[in-house]
């Protein structure tokens, strides 16, 4: 299984916030769309950064409720590690656990083209696992 099977079922849209944008307004963000991170883009396709949960909550502890007005870059992961489509979601699976990051951005030519959670993941080999199960309840009740 590729990493375009996953877009190819969940879709390839990728919300993304400007680099300048507040802590706080993010916040809201993430509440609204109900994600877990973003990526941070001047233009919607170039990755300059991600920002997540995990990101924000390190930073409220480590800067207190100041960081709140402060620049979403500023609390953000510069140094994103990223994909291509027609990686395999094992090797994905592989680098996510190693890095222990929970989302990866998919990029064709340099421009984002996706973004990939563990949840994804976890949908993708669920619904795998169900269709080999048919299947062999289809074979098993043919066969009798």
């Amino acid at each position: 299984m590729r990493i375009s099977d996953v877009l190819r079922n969940k879709g390839t849209e990728v919300f993304t916030v400007q680099p300048d944008t507040p802590v706080r307004d993010f916040l809201s963000v993430m509440v609204e769309r109900r994600i877990g991170a973003c990526v941070l883009s001047a233009d919607g396709v170039t990755v300059v950064g991600i920002v997540s949960e995990r990101d924000i909550a390190r930073a409220l502890h480590e800067g207190g409720a100041d960081i709140l007005a402060a620049p979403v870059s500023a609390i953000a992961t510069a140094e994103v590690h990223t994909c291509h489509p027609e990686e395999s979601l094992d090797d994905l699976t592989r680098v996510m656990t190693e890095r222990r990051v929970r989302h990866i951005p998919v990029l064709v030519d340099g421009r984002l083209a996706g973004l990939v959670s563990i949840g994804d993941i976890v949908k993708h080999r669920m619904d795998e696992l169900e269709t080999e199960r048919q299947a062999l309840v289809d074979y098993i009740s043919s066969a009798g």
